[in-house]
């Protein structure tokens, strides 16, 4: 074997090498983007979740029931209410 052929012959394993390494980086990025993806689903699912209890909390009737049975507190009426007169 003459120079010019190992020459050819060292080349052309190198570019195999190169082209063995190159398919193993992209099946490793093509992994973390399936992963991503699967995280970004998962994060969008959460937050439709969470906006649909945040719905549901700040509901008017929910806040009314809230305001009763865990706070106690009961509704404003006339015969409750006192009035303050500012003196000038």
């Amino acid at each position: 074997m003459n120079r010019a052929t190992l020459t050819l012959l060292a080349l052309l394993l190198l570019c195999a090498l190169s082209l063995v390494a190159a398919q193993q980086r992209a099946r490793k990025l093509f992994i973390l983007m399936e992963r991503a993806q699967l995280e970004e689903y998962q994060l969008n699912q959460d937050g439709l979740r969470l906006e649909y209890e945040q719905r549901n909390l700040s509901k008017s009737a929910r806040v009314r029931d809230v305001a009763r049975n865990q706070l106690h507190m009961i509704p404003i009426a006339p015969e409750r209410t006192l009035y303050l007169k500012e003196s000038k």
